[in-house]
């Protein structure tokens, strides 16, 4: 299989990993974790937990002469029975910053989950070979973005030529929390989920703790993001918090507050953006959960539906709309006492009229060309002159 080229392997270390907080040793390679182990250790919650070990924004990054790549990986694929079948990860490489190819691996462990009990079964497989070939010759900068979706163990580089850490070139780092539509769900590829496409226009550095139904407040996410080394934040808060119905209004103002005073006890003067939810209508209204809509399962399309009563907003139940008002409001008033902290509402990036266009497939995520418009929309509404996030600030951190 190896006898094309003169393979060298090279460890996978951290210094050749950009956008991963914590590397695990496990019995095949290393596995990539978005959450430090201490985070980790506080929740045992399983969506969680296979949220923040999928390497959304996780890219190898190497300065090689090499023209051959090939990268072994041992990647957990996730079925729904009743769905239609999910297509394999995708991986992106990238060669001075452009998309230059895209490929997947065969193989793997599979992990079953039934959406109509919660209940998954997790089944071992193979490793398998990602090849790249063709590349330019001569020395260049080599990005292998990891599957935004698919957990994904390393288990072995090998190039054509000798290879090394890519440079620092001086770009500042964006470090972004928010749900499973900032993780990437329904992105084509793991470069073009809306937080790397902002990254690149942005010309910054992206660490995404995007985490697929896990946008909960949760104070070691606080905490992760408090003790990251970043040069900007944006934290996107609260369509997790409708559709899990995991608490009312009288807990999340507060929540809100304690989630912004972590994160600044680490970084106290960085430009740091609360971003409200883009445009759902199930939920706008409409508290949560949601819940898959079996009808439309039983006739092999997932969507979503809004299963509260818009009667229990007066109890206190969060829909959208209340959540977009809140964050408003504390922003305004912590604003008057801290000048870097901003406000974007969400319905800025997907709307109304975007919702005419462009409808959320499954009622729930933005698919692939939405994901490009969030992307451009906030890289020109964030990075552009007068932004919160404008160029002629100062570098403050360390990125990962």
């Amino acid at each position: 299989m190896h006898t094309q080229y003169d393979w060298i392997t090279t460890p996978i270390t951290p210094d050749l990993l950009r956008g991963a907080l914590d590397l695990e040793r496990t019995a095949h390679g290393l596995l990539p974790h978005r959450l430090p182990a201490g985070a980790r250790a506080q929740c045992t919650d399983g969506q969680l937990a296979m949220a923040e070990a999928q390497p959304s924004g996780v890219r190898l990054v190497l300065r090689t002469r090499a023209t051959a790549v090939e990268l072994d990986t041992l990647p957990t694929k996730r079925v729904y029975p009743g769905a239609p079948p999910r297509p394999d990860g995708v991986y992106d490489l990238l060669v001075d910053g452009r998309l230059a190819a895209q490929a997947g691996v065969t193989g793997g462990n599979t992990l079953t989950i039934d959406m109509t009990t919660g209940t998954a079964e997790h089944r071992p497989g193979p490793t398998g070979t990602l090849r790249f070939t063709g590349l330019p010759d001569g020395v260049k900068d080599v990005e292998i973005w990891l599957p935004h979706n698919e957990t994904t163990e390393l288990v072995a580089l090998r190039t054509d030529a000798p290879v090394e850490p890519a440079p620092d070139r001086g770009r500042r780092v964006w470090l972004h929390h928010g749900s499973s539509i900032s993780h990437g769900s329904d992105a084509a590829s793991p470069s073009t989920t809306w937080p790397a496409l902002a990254a690149s226009r942005g010309g910054v550095e992206l660490i995404n703790l995007g985490l697929g139904g896990s946008a909960l407040l949760d104070p070691f996410t606080a905490r992760a993001l408090r003790d990251t080394p970043a040069d900007l934040i944006s934290v996107k808060i609260g369509i997790n918090l409708v559709n899990t119905d995991l608490m009312r209004l009288r807990a999340f103002g507060p929540a809100v507050h304690g989630f912004l005073d972590t994160i600044r006890d680490g970084h106290p003067a960085t430009p740091l953006l609360v971003v409200s939810p883009i445009l759902c209508p199930i939920h706008e209204d409409t508290p949560g959960p949601s819940a898959p809509d079996l009808t439309a399962l039983s006739a092999g399309r997932l969507r979503f539906r809004a299963v509260g009563d818009p009667a229990e907003r007066a109890s206190g139940k969060l829909t959208l709309n209340v959540i977009r008002d809140e964050l408003a409001r504390i922003v305004a008033q912590r604003a008057a006492e801290d000048p870097n902290l901003h406000y974007l509402d969400g319905r800025d990036l997907y709307g109304q009229a975007d919702s005419a266009g462009l409808p959320l497939p499954d009622d729930l995520h933005p698919d692939a060309a939405t994901h490009r418009r969030i992307g451009e929309r906030f890289a020109d509404l964030a990075f552009a002159a007068g932004g919160p996030f404008t160029a002629d600030g100062p570098r403050t951190g360390r990125g990962a």
